[in-house]
């Protein structure tokens, strides 16, 4: 692994193990199980885990339906976290398929 990309993912890290730790803070609190908030807020349990571990990066819609699931708001879940993150200097994606072209076949009259 290059620099860049280890730059890159620490610095992700930071902040996905920032919002795991803070969704795992705000679920004992509520005094929910892993389990219970998955069903709570049909996320899968394994998920939820991933979340709180730092592993996975939640959509904001993801983070919406749990943030339902422990009858909080999406500004509560990031109340105490207080991050940015400095935009990485990596080439961004192109879409890579190309479309085959065939010679135009002539019309028949």
């Amino acid at each position: 692994m290059n620099a860049a990309a280890s730059q890159q993912s620490d610095t992700k890290n930071k902040v996905s193990i920032a919002v795991g730790k803070r969704l795992k803070k705000l679920r004992i609190d509520a005094e929910k199980t892993q389990e219970e908030l998955a069903f709570d807020s049909n996320v899968d349990k394994t998920f939820i885990s991933a979340i709180e571990r730092g592993v996975a990066n939640p959509s904001v819609l993801t983070l919406a339906n749990i943030c339902h699931g422990l009858g909080i708001t999406l500004e509560e879940l990031f109340q105490s976290i207080a991050l940015s993150m400095k935009p990485t200097e990596t080439q961004r994606r192109s879409n890579m398929a190309q479309p085959e072209l065939k010679p135009k076949r002539p019309r028949l009259r």
